[in-house]
């Protein structure tokens, strides 16, 4: 499996955030953001899940454009925002329920997903009762559940602790060491071997001056 972007720019509003920025990130990989507040990290995830299109340029999965085949692509996907995509009515164990059978995860792992993250205790809780930590582990603890090649993580340590962070970067690593793909926005130094690091910095747009 391979993903990858050419000559991807981006147009928000009528400002230009990155242009000619391109990567590639092969089965096994994982493909590290970063950059300043405002340089693009959280769009390009966008772009890649499907839910902008690109100003200029295309996205590719094993070599085909993603353009008119946004069914298939977001099957293949597993997107975990900035913020927490929760619904408050529903118990934590409903909100993982929920988001395995609209993305075909997998539903007989939840007890998994709830231990990994330390939510056992917590499965019966309604959404709205939660701590921002405690919402956030609920929301990564999708990916546990996930059969999605893709993971596309927009700042996924906020308002973790030391011990949730371990267990993600396992859960991440045991993902790759399957053939996962993840691409990560971060400001946070995540410690895994073999990952590349994209600097959206570097396709910030050239300021003309007269």
């Amino acid at each position: 499996m391979t993903f990858s972007g050419e000559n991807l720019a981006c147009l928000r509003g009528e400002r230009i955030v990155f242009q000619n920025l391109g990567f590639e990130l092969d089965s096994g990989g994982m493909l590290l953001l970063l950059g300043a507040n405002g340089s693009g990290k959280s769009t390009l995830l966008r772009l890649c899940a499907g839910f902008l299109r690109p100003f200029a340029g295309r996205l590719l999965y094993d070599g085909v454009g993603i353009t008119g085949r946004m069914a298939e692509h977001r099957g293949r996907i597993c997107y975990a925002g900035h913020l927490d995509a929760l619904k408050a009515v529903f118990t934590v164990s409903e909100n993982l329920l929920f988001w395995a059978r609209l993305s075909g995860g997998d539903e007989n792992r939840l007890e998994e997903a709830l231990d990994l993250f330390g939510l056992g205790p917590l499965a019966d809780m309604p959404a709205r009762f939660l701590s921002a930590g405690q919402r956030r582990r609920a929301n990564l603890a999708r990916l546990a559940m996930s059969r999605a090649p893709l993971w596309l993580l927009d700042e996924p340590t906020t308002a973790l602790d030391q011990a949730s962070c371990t267990r993600l970067f396992d859960l991440m690593e045991r993902h790759r060491h399957a053939g996962g793909m993840i691409m990560a926005a971060t400001h946070q130094k995540i410690e895994s071997a073999g990952s590349t690091v994209l600097s959206l910095d570097d396709f910030a747009p050239v300021e003309e001056v007269f």
